[in-house]
């Protein structure tokens, strides 16, 4: 017997959830629902950059939604690749990597990771994990 469809509604995701870094507001949007996926709301404030960090075990898709943002990874973050709204990202497990909003607006991506709860392991910088 399948499972019911289950709806998050826009106005219940507000509330900053998980690890966080100053500017960036990770919201949780679907989690604990499924033992597969689950989905955040990620907004960087202008003129802000993430901890480095890793989402351990889950691979990580991101959507651009609003904003130009970027990734940065590679080793000692020597890879910057832009995202903005339309591109998708996939990051993988363990891999290091920091976003970025070098801008004057927000950034707002959608994520969806393999996993029941989000994973976000901030590091005290490249390398080490």
């Amino acid at each position: 017997m399948p499972g019911e469809v289950q709806v998050k509604k826009g106005s219940e995701i507000s509330a900053p959830s998980g690890a966080q870094t100053e500017g960036m507001i990770r919201m949780n949007a679907i989690t604990d629902m499924s033992d597969q996926l689950c989905g955040t709301v990620m907004v960087a404030k202008p003129h802000t950059a993430s901890a480095v960090h890793h989402h351990g075990e889950e691979d990580t898709i991101v959507y651009a939604a609003k904003g130009h943002g970027t990734i940065v990874s590679g080793e000692n973050g020597s890879k910057r690749q832009e995202l903005v709204p339309g591109d998708f990202a996939l990051i993988p497990a363990f891999a290091e990597h920091q976003e970025v909003n070098d801008s004057d607006e927000d950034v707002v991506w959608i994520i969806t990771r393999g996993g029941r709860n989000p994973i976000v392991q901030n590091l005290e910088g490249w390398g080490k994990s």
